[in-house]
């Protein structure tokens, strides 16, 4: 079984990081975050090669969020002409209501109002397996109150959306934000891993959980 490679797409007018996660030497992939143009990144995906398997996504805001049905439509397709399952869409329990309300995920406020329904909705600690990668949901609250992590322990990585960043961590000031509620989780669930964890944020370059404890300003 090989090893769990993790690509990067930016798209989107924010800057969102689009990730794919596969297996060395399989096909299938798991996206995580839909920024915009989800009929183009199923189609860049199978362009090279790959099936997408399922997508997660780490919140709900608009910049996440806004190619989330058009991916989901176009990935069920193909899967459905293979003869597979339609793909599924992964999100926090606690994020249900800001998907759906386009106020509260501040689609309306970008002129783009956009509503989204995931298919599965995912409670923290839940141990989940697609394609052959497992991984734990890590519910994080702050940056949005159903914001979570995707903790991938066999590789060593965590999808943390905008929880943290490279010496930064994500705004509380949208619906539903909260910074004392962000430096908890951030301390409680993302600073007991390895330090040599690699972080995979939303927006921006990797960094590790040991480099956020020595030099995150917002967490020493």
């Amino acid at each position: 079984m090989g090893n769990i490679k993790i690509g990067r797409i930016v798209l989107g007018v924010y800057g969102t990081n689009c990730y794919f996660l596969y297996r060395e030497g399989e096909n299938k992939v798991i996206i995580v975050d839909a920024p915009d143009y989800g009929d183009s990144i199923c189609a860049n995906m199978e362009k090279n090669g790959f099936q997408v398997a399922g997508v997660l996504l780490t919140h709900g805001h608009f910049d996440h969020i806004w190619g989330a049905g058009k991916l989901r439509t176009a990935a069920s397709e193909s899967a459905e002409k293979r003869g597979e399952q339609p793909v599924r869409v992964y999100a926090a329990e606690e994020e249900r209501e800001l998907l759906m309300d386009t106020n509260m995920n501040v689609s309306a406020a970008m002129k783009r109002p956009c509503s989204f329904k995931a298919d599965v909705y995912v409670r923290d600690g839940d141990v989940i397996t697609i394609a052959g990668m497992t991984f734990r949901v890590l519910l994080t609250p702050g940056h949005t109150s159903g914001s979570c992590c995707y903790y991938f322990e066999e590789a060593g990585f965590l999808l943390c959306g905008d929880t943290i960043f490279l010496e930064s961590v994500g705004r509380t000031d949208f619906p539903t934000g909260s910074m004392s509620a962000l430096v908890r989780s951030v301390k409680e669930k993302l600073f007991i891993l390895p330090d040599d964890t690699k972080l995979y944020p939303g927006h921006g370059e990797a960094t590790t959980v040991g480099h956020e404890k020595k030099y995150n300003p917002f967490l020493v």
